[in-house]
């Protein structure tokens, strides 16, 4: 525990000094949820889709940071240094993650906040429930992110991996087009995608209709974060050839 969090404290460190990563994850998903909802000015389609909003653009982001500074240090050496250290890999990949889940929180109650006194999304249930599944919805986007960096050589494969880890989740969580309207396989599909019961969760939350399905989708939701740090640090490498 003590150098998992060292580990963290390094990394946030490092962010501390790069203030456009700071902006990328704490201001710019709040600002893609204010142009959703300036687009759907006027109309009700902002109370519809925001509570998924506040699930995608968050998952987005941290997908893309964590993953492609979880690689550069694999790159740059700094990774093959610090596990010729009495330091596991399992230990590297959860001080990335705690880092990052701190980071998020901030980020999840920036967007949820502005999204609900500033966007007007407008809520029939708890507030700090609708942050929580938020922010258990950004750490899933670590974790994925985590994941795929282990998997990758450079930055533009991480960049790849939107296609087979996001975009996919996007098109089949029920945003474009409710899930039970999509063909029987797809369907089927999306129902086990973690995205589709973030966006469940958070959905139920805003409406106020929570109940034993809304634990159930956050449950899969940890089930997912367990497993794709589980992964990533078994496959993680040293180093990239």
């Amino acid at each position: 525990m003590r150098r998992t969090l060292a580990t963290a404290g390094r990394v946030l460190n490092q962010v501390r000094h790069d203030p456009r990563t700071i902006a990328l994850m704490l201001v710019v998903p709040s600002l893609l949820i204010g142009l959703i909802a300036w687009i759907f000015t006027d109309t009700p389609a902002f109370q519809r889709i925001g509570p998924s909003m506040i699930a995608l653009f968050p998952f987005v982001v941290m997908f893309l940071v964590t993953s492609i500074a979880t690689l550069r240090e694999r790159r740059s050496g700094t990774l093959e240094r610090l596990l010729s250290l009495p330091l596991a890999k399992g230990e590297f990949i959860f001080g990335y993650a705690l880092a990052f889940t701190l980071i998020a929180i901030v980020q999840t109650l920036i967007a949820t906040s502005f999204a609900i006194w500033v966007c007007g999304l407008e809520i029939s249930g708890s507030f700090w429930l609708l942050f929580a599944v938020a922010a258990l919805d950004a750490l899933l986007g670590i974790s994925l992110g985590l994941m795929a960096s282990a998997f990758a050589r450079t930055e533009f494969q991480v960049v790849q991996f939107m296609p087979a880890l996001v975009i996919p989740q996007f098109l089949l969580a029920g945003i474009i087009l409710p899930r039970d309207q999509l063909p029987s396989v797809l369907e089927s599909i999306g129902d086990w995608l973690p995205l589709s019961h973030a966006i469940d969760a958070l959905s139920d939350v805003a409406a106020g209709t929570t109940d034993s399905a809304t634990g159930i989708s956050m449950l899969v939701i940890v089930a997912w974060i367990a497993v794709a740090l589980l992964v990533g640090s078994l496959t993680l490498r040293r180093r990239t050839a």
